[in-house]
C-alpha cells in the first residue's frame, strides 16, 4: 500500500466528516483564526489575526486544498447568531443612559451627516472621473 493510497483513504472520510458537521466547521474556522493570530504575533504584524486567518481561508479556498463546503454550514451558523456578537454594545448603551438621550441623539446626527456627506463627496467624485473619460475618449 502506497502513501498516496493511505492518505487518501483518511483524507475522503474526514471530509465527509467536516462537510456534514458544523461543530467541525466551525472548529475549522477557529483553527484558522487561531493560525493568523500565530502568524501575526510571531511575524509582528499591525493586523488583527482574524484578517490574517481570513486570508489564509481565501488563499486555501482559492487554491483548492479547502473545498466552500468544508466552511458554509459553520459560516452560515456564526452568521445565524450574528446578533449575539452585538450583545455588548447593548450593554454598553444600558450602562451609559446618556446616550439614550440629546447626547445619543446628537452623535446620532454626526455620524449620519458624516455618511451622508462620504456617500455624496464619493458620488460626485465618480461623476466627475466619469465626465472627465468620456470627454478625454472623445478627443482621442
Amino acid at each position: 500500500m502506497t502513501a498516496v493510497s493511505t492518505a487518501a483513504r483518511i483524507a475522503v472520510p474526514f471530509r465527509r466528516r467536516v462537510h456534514g458537521s458544523r461543530v467541525a466547521q466551525l472548529a475549522l474556522i477557529a483553527c484558522l483564526w487561531l493560525a493568523g493570530e500565530g502568524v501575526t504575533r510571531l511575524a509582528g504584524l499591525p493586523v488583527p489575526g482574524g484578517v490574517v486567518g481570513l486570508a489564509l481561508a481565501l488563499a486555501l479556498l482559492m487554491s483548492g486544498r479547502l473545498s466552500l463546503f468544508s466552511l458554509k454550514r459553520g459560516a452560515d451558523l456564526l452568521l445565524a447568531d450574528l446578533l449575539l456578537f452585538f450583545v455588548p454594545l447593548v450593554v454598553a448603551v444600558v450602562e451609559h443612559r446618556e446616550l439614550v438621550g440629546l447626547l445619543g441623539l446628537k452623535i446620532l446626527v454626526v455620524i449620519l451627516a458624516g455618511t451622508a456627506a462620504v456617500i455624496g463627496v464619493t458620488a460626485l467624485t465618480v461623476e466627475l472621473c466619469f465626465r472627465l473619460r468620456s470627454r478625454h475618449e472623445r478627443v482621442a
